[in-house]
């Protein structure tokens, strides 16, 4: 323990020997989704433990969740009257393909331009090191933590999770809290903060049309059955009318009208059509109409077709009338959707609308989430809000997201408590893609941040 240093000072002097433990940490290839890299995500979690257990954190354990490695740590010392957190993050990263775009190989980082580059760098190892290093300051100078801390940093986040819920079923009573806070997420922009306050669900289903037998010749057969290719066509636009309203029956029946109060803040956000369509590469949004870009991206239910195939794939012409065709489609969900509703609803939409002369089977896939909305006058968004505003000068907008993070509803509906996001990554930092990176700038705002954050919740 250090008596002349606060937590600050702390984190300010030893900002250069954590930049070098980050790119440590980032040389493990813990990707989730590849089997033969499981040996590199059980590494990364004792490197997570380890780094726990030197940051003075009490108690810590590798723990199984379905066969894959999940972190527990805890440090409770704070009393029973003072707050408890669970803190969340993962340490597993997505592959790396394609290879050839990164300027240089994805495990091994780099610093450029006071950028780490590196696979997982923005997600979300640069981010879950952050609230180790600043329990890590203090410890090291005041010997304590203003508030009990939990941590749950789990390793197949980016493959779903799959195995999470059922560890949280088993771990209740341990991983109870008055609330979590995640550092996996993000922030407006360098010099805008916000709070993302919601998560969209999501149902997938797959679709297959059958019909002749066998693929056929399309000259000798073809205007004498149906091609399930053209009848999935038919299929998949019946779905959407032609300005993009969804027409599964009873789509929209428990979907949750933005307030006149929601919809102002999404207003105040700076938004231009024209420059986001311009980014996408497109001359044109489309959307259901009557709401704005960030209403449907963020309130507003989805259906979109991810993938359709059959027939002959390969180059040149294979002049055959296939026997099957295929789609995969996802719903992205707001409150109160289910996921399993909303599949049931669009598999009967399917069995009620296949073309005659082809046969339907629906595939729901098991990878779901419910749509997730934190209060916005939850007393951790308070903490989080009031700790934004003092590092970057100006209150944090108060945003959601059209994605998914099923983690939130999890443990929602297990441990009872909300999730309260305060992360540091941007959008421009290519997750998910070649050259991913993350600023050393928000690597340092971040530590300040998550130090200043424990005794803002403990007051």
């Amino acid at each position: 323990m250090t008596d002349t240093l606060a937590p600050a000072d702390y984190l300010a002097d030893h900002f250069e020997q954590f930049t070098e433990e980050l790119l440590e940490f980032l040389s493990i290839p813990s990707i989730s989704a590849l089997p033969d890299h499981a040996p590199h995500v059980a590494a990364a979690a004792d490197w997570v433990a380890a780094r726990l257990r030197q940051a003075g954190v009490t108690t810590v354990a590798v723990m199984n969740a379905g066969g894959v490695p999940t972190v527990y740590a805890e440090h409770l010392e704070a009393g029973d009257d003072a707050p408890t957190i669970l803190v969340y993050g993962h340490f597993d990263t997505q592959p790396v393909d394609p290879v050839e775009l990164w300027t240089n190989p994805p495990f091994t980082p780099v610093i450029r331009d006071e950028r780490v580059y590196a696979r997982g760098a923005s997600d979300d190892k640069g981010n879950m090191l952050i609230p180790i290093l600043a329990a890590e300051a203090w410890l090291q100078t005041t010997g304590s933590l203003p508030i009990n801390v939990k941590f749950l940093f789990e390793g197949e986040e980016e493959v779903g999770s799959p195995h999470i819920e059922q560890f949280i079923i088993d771990n209740r009573d341990r991983l109870g809290c008055d609330y979590v806070v995640s550092a996996d997420g993000g922030q407006f922009g360098e010099e805008q903060p916000n709070l993302l306050v919601g998560f969209k669900g999501l149902c997938a289903v797959e679709i297959e049309l059958t019909g002749p037998e066998r693929d056929l010749h399309s000259g000798q057969y073809g205007g004498t059955v149906q091609n399930p290719i053209h009848a999935l066509a038919r299929l998949i636009a019946s779905m959407r009318d032609d300005e993009g309203r969804i027409t599964i029956e009873s789509f929209y029946d428990e979907v949750v009208t933005p307030s006149q109060a929601d919809s102002q803040q999404i207003a105040e956000i700076p938004h231009d059509d024209a420059e986001f369509a311009q980014g996408l590469g497109v001359d044109h949004l489309f959307g259901e109409p009557g709401y704005s870009t960030l209403e449907r991206a963020w309130c507003r239910p989805t259906l979109e077709v991810n993938g359709t195939w059959g027939g002959f794939l390969d180059d040149g012409v294979k002049t055959v009338l296939p026997s099957k065709a295929h789609a995969k489609i996802t719903c992205r969900l707001v409150p109160d959707q289910e996921p399993a509703v909303i599949a049931d609803r669009i598999r009967q939409h399917v069995l009620s609308h296949t073309p005659p002369g082809v046969k339907a089977t629906v595939a729901l896939s098991e990878s779901g989430a419910r749509p997730y909305l934190v209060p916005g006058d939850h007393p951790g968004n308070q903490a989080a809000g009031d700790v934004l505003s003092d590092l970057y000068g100006q209150a944090p907008y108060f945003t959601r997201s059209g994605g998914t993070l099923p983690i939130c509803s999890v443990l929602r509906e297990h441990l009872g408590v909300f999730t309260v996001i305060f992360a540091f990554a941007l959008d421009d930092e290519r997750a998910h893609s070649p050259d991913e990176f993350f600023r050393l700038s928000s690597f340092r705002r971040g530590q300040q941040a998550w130090s200043q954050l424990w005794q803002r919740i403990a007051n």
